[in-house]
């Protein structure tokens, strides 16, 4: 086995189970010196791959955070509900953007992630200084929005279905 494919066979085994793997493990594994393990397992951070080194071994940082884009539609009046929604069911509103004929893709970062993050956001909004980006493509807008789990975001999912704030995908 060379150095790649043993790369890709630590990977595999600190991606199969929750727990650390020790170095001494993945050598036994692999048939190789602890020391090796650990020039592999630095390669491996060098080509991105998020590993933590614990007292108890390695373990591949997982990121428990779910994203999905909603396509909306809805007046200037009904934001406040509509990012209210979102995170009393524990999303977050990453951002918003528009598809502009012209400009193409207009993004803005919000990080909305509470009530009082939804109240800053309308009160800014009402302080008259800007208007939402959705104005400017008549209402219709896309939010990112992350949460802990798939299920949480198919709960915003439905009740911004049910509140009609969902626009039609053609």
């Amino acid at each position: 086995m060379n150095g790649a494919e043993r790369r890709k066979q630590i990977l595999r085994l600190i991606s199969a189970g929750k727990e650390p793997v020790s170095g001494s493990k993945l050598a036994a594994e692999l048939d190789v010196s602890r020391q090796i393990i650990v020039q592999d397992i630095a390669l491996l951070k060098a080509e991105g791959h998020e590993i933590l080194s614990t007292n108890r071994g390695y373990i591949i940082n997982k990121s428990n955070i779910c994203t999905r884009i909603f396509k909306v539609h809805h007046t200037d009046e009904q934001t406040e509900d509509e990012l209210t929604t979102i995170v009393d069911l524990g999303g977050t509103v990453v951002d918003v953007f528009v598809w502009h004929r012209v400009y193409g893709k207009i993004t803005a970062d919000l990080n909305i992630s509470s009530r009082r993050n939804v109240w800053q956001c309308i009160e800014g909004l009402k302080s008259g200084k800007s208007t939402p980006l959705k104005n400017i493509t008549s209402g219709y807008h896309y939010h990112t929005v992350s949460a802990d789990s798939e299920e949480i975001l198919d709960l915003i999912e439905n009740s911004l279905k049910e509140k009609n704030y969902l626009a039609p995908e053609i």
